[in-house]
């Protein structure tokens, strides 16, 4: 009977002392170990911009602005300079004879602009076309007046593919496939122009020039610095960008 008693008093006392304790902390000594989620990779639909915003920061670190603002037209335009001659130097020629004596001595390019990038993938999913749509501002000078002639904004798109390719190491990369201006997407219009001057005449003419030269001109400089950008993106980003592709995964959501 006394035991039996001892017993009941031990379980009672037990009993308060977990009730008294059970709702405290437990020690950090005695704590189970957290679960840590691992950082998750980004989402499909985030990987489209962040290839977007990687191109478009590499393409300005890599010094494209710099590009358009030295494009070689006037060497292109000077019927004296080499690869002018024939078809341009006729074209010049009638620019010029617009308006007697006057002679074209300057085309300087000012304002280069690099716009929102675009993007979308090929239907198959294996395949991405990246559009860089880039605008500039010509000024037309010449000694006749000793100032601005024309001033003309032009915007152009060069379209870059993008595949995921595995080499044989298993590897896969990013690589650049055709790069080229996307056509009829030159646009030039008159900002400002000298207004005694015959302008509509030699803008037409000027025109049709800069539609002959200007997109592949463009596009020689551009595509290289886009193979070179793409060449040097973050690996994390082009190996699960690559692998969407390589598996014909659709992560560009249409507009």
């Amino acid at each position: 009977m006394f035991q039996t008693g001892v017993l009941i008093v031990f379980y009672g006392l037990l009993a308060q002392t977990i009730a008294q304790f059970g709702g405290l902390p437990v020690p950090l000594d005695q704590a189970l170990p957290l679960t840590v989620n691992p950082a998750l990779p980004l989402s499909p639909t985030g990987l489209a911009g962040s290839l977007t915003n990687a191109l478009g920061n590499g393409l300005l670190s890599g010094g494209l602005l710099g590009i358009l603002e030295n494009l070689p037209l006037l060497d292109i335009l000077n019927p004296g300079g080499g690869t002018s001659g024939g078809l341009l130097g006729g074209l010049l020629g009638k620019v010029t004879s617009v308006i007697p004596g006057l002679n074209i001595f300057d085309i300087k390019v000012t304002d280069p602009q690099l716009l929102e990038l675009g993007l979308v993938q090929s239907p198959d999913g294996h395949r991405l076309y990246v559009t860089i749509p880039l605008g500039i501002n010509l000024q037309v000078n010449t000694p006749l007046v000793g100032a601005s002639l024309l001033r003309l904004a032009v915007k152009l798109n060069i379209t870059a593919e993008i595949l995921a390719v595995r080499d044989k190491q298993e590897r896969i990369h990013l690589v650049l496939g055709d790069c080229t201006h996307s056509p009829g997407s030159l646009h030039i219009s008159l900002l400002d122009g000298l207004g005694p001057l015959p302008i509509q005449g030699l803008l037409d003419s000027l025109t049709g020039i800069l539609n002959k030269v200007l997109p592949e001109l463009v596009q020689g400089k551009v595509c290289p610095l886009v193979n070179e950008v793409l060449s040097g993106l973050d690996v994390t980003l082009v190996h699960d960008i690559a692998n969407m592709l390589i598996h014909g995964l659709q992560f560009v959501i249409k507009v």
